[in-house]
This record gives C-alpha cells, structure tokens and sequence, in this order.
C-alpha cells in the first residue's frame, strides 16, 4: 500500500499542513507544529514552506 500525503480534516488549526505531516509520518502533530515555528523563527523558511504544502498538497 502507498502512503499519500493529504491536508488533515481532522487534526488542523490553520490548514491541516502539520496534522497531515503528523499522520503521513505516524508521529504527534505537536511535534511537526513545534518544528515549523524553529524554522519560523530561527531561519524563516517555515511559513513559505506552510504556505507552499498548504497550496500543493490535496485535500482527504
């Protein structure tokens, strides 16, 4: 079976971006949400990043 990656219905505060990263990967949401604000904050990439997956990636 293939892993897709889609935008969380369920588990999203903004988009879904974070929550669909979290259950592609089998890991805690908060986790993949505390690493977009390090990169946010400390390099600034994070939220072109959001934005570009929020735009591309499909919804469930």
């Amino acid at each position: 079976m293939q892993k897709k990656f889609y935008l969380s219905s369920t588990d999203k505060k903004i988009a879904g971006v974070c929550g669909g990263i979290g259950e592609y990967f089998n890991i805690d949401s908060l986790l993949v949400r505390v690493a977009f604000l390090v990169l946010v904050f400390g390099f600034g990439s994070g939220i072109i990043a959001y934005i570009v997956l929020w735009l591309l990636a499909p919804t469930k």
